[in-house]
């Protein structure tokens, strides 16, 4: 039994309290300064930031390195490179036999131009040729006739100077003998050369009929070769009255309605080439000292890429734009109709291993020359100079280092500010 609390109560000095006095200010100070050491920093950059932004309203990226290409977007409609348009070769009534929009092969028959008055030319100058040919056959009959004639008086000639010749040998033998007087032996000399100049003489006559005869053969010859090509060009002309297609594709255009009376040289349809498409491009007028022909590029289609090149670009700028042709490397992706819409990507120039950033509003609102560079959560402005600019990229010539992180999101809210707390 405890009959009260002597027997546990002890008397404490002075100097012991204050002991534990100082360990438990001491305890706080120490608690203190480690709050302190924690939130300094925190407090050192929120008084040193002019402003403050949650971290969740930027967009941040990394400087990294790599090859940076420089392209421009266009938009661009497929259009036919080649797209011809038949015409009619004569007066006529022009009969279609297709619609627009029907796909059509290489030399289908579209329709025909009715032309009585052709073909009854046509006929007329054919039998005219046949009458030439006639009249030529005949001449040469009568060529070798003549030829056959004077190649039989020249025989003829030559048998009587061969006679004449031998009369003359012997009357030279008998007048030497004593037997022949001079009367006879000088007429058996003049035969000779009568007979000779006879020969000479038609044989003249010969070689100058058969010169007169070659002439009028070729004479006859011309007229025919003439008429053989009047034939063959109405032959042509009325060939042409059946409209045949230049290229396979689709009929793009009727330029005529059925039984239409045409003219020379006016239109009756047009055609597409479907297997030679090219992409028309609207370039902003900025770009367009850059682009020269060759230039690549690259065209979507249904999610897929394909290669191709500017094969021409105008020199005229029309609302600020500036029309070019790109061309496809290898054969258009199936499927494609004329003016469809495409987008493209024209490829200006590559830049090796530099360094750069994702491309942003920061570009525009920094003008390019300065820019929110992350420094220990805070947005610190710096001067920036800038290379090259792609749709999706730009180069970092000078205030940027690898691996810094930047703010490429819209920078207007900062107001110029120079450093900017991000919180989180």
């Amino acid at each position: 039994m405890i009959r009260d609390d002597s027997s546990m109560d002890r008397p404490v000095s002075g100097s012991t309290a204050k002991t534990r006095r100082r360990l438990i200010w001491g305890g706080v100070a120490l608690l203190l300064l480690a709050l302190v050491a924690l939130f300094l920093p925190s407090w050192r950059r929120w008084a040193d930031s002019e402003t403050s932004i949650d971290i969740s309203r930027v967009r941040i990226a990394a400087i990294t390195r790599g090859d940076l290409v420089r392209d421009v977007s266009v938009d661009g409609r497929i259009v036919a490179a080649f797209h011809p348009t038949v015409f009619a070769q004569t007066d006529g009534i022009a009969r279609l036999g297709v619609s627009a929009g029907q796909v059509i092969e290489r030399g289908q028959v579209l329709g025909q131009v009715e032309s009585p008055e052709l073909e009854s030319r046509t006929r007329q100058e054919r039998s005219n040729l046949i009458s030439l040919q006639a009249d030529l056959d005949r001449q040469r009959i009568l060529a070798e006739q003549s030829r056959a004639r004077y190649r039989q008086s020249i025989g003829l000639l030559e048998v009587e100077l061969g006679a004449a010749r031998r009369a003359m040998d012997r009357a030279e033998r008998t007048r030497q003998e004593g037997l022949l007087n001079a009367v006879e032996y000088e007429k058996a000399q003049d035969d000779v050369k009568v007979a000779e100049l006879k020969l000479e003489v038609s044989g003249q006559q010969a070689d100058f009929e058969s010169k007169s005869l070659d002439l009028e053969l070729q004479n006859r010859e011309s007229q025919v070769e003439r008429q053989r090509l009047l034939v063959e060009e109405l032959e042509r002309q009325v060939d042409a009255l059946t409209i045949r297609s230049p290229v396979s594709g689709l009929v793009s255009r009727l330029l005529i309605e059925d039984h239409d009376a045409v003219a020379p040289g006016q239109g009756l349809v047009t055609v597409v080439d479907l297997t030679a498409l090219e992409i028309e491009i609207q370039v902003p007028e900025s770009f367009a000292d850059e682009i020269i022909i060759g230039t690549e590029a690259v065209v979507t289609y249904e999610g897929e890429t394909f290669s191709g090149n500017v094969t021409s670009i105008s020199p005229e700028v029309e609302g600020s734009r500036v029309r070019g042709r790109v061309a496809f490397d290898t054969a258009p992706p199936s499927g494609l109709k004329q003016n469809q819409r495409v987008q493209a990507k024209l490829l200006l120039d590559t830049r090796v291993d530099v360094l750069k950033a994702p491309r942003g509003p920061f570009l525009e609102d920094g003008g390019g020359r300065q820019a929110y560079a992350i420094e220990d959560g805070i947005a610190v402005l710096r001067p920036i100079q800038v290379g090259a600019i792609s749709l999706a990229e730009v180069e970092i010539v000078s205030g940027l280092d690898l691996g810094e992180q930047l703010i490429i999101s819209d920078t207007a809210r900062f107001e110029g500010a120079k450093k900017v707390l991000l919180r989180r």
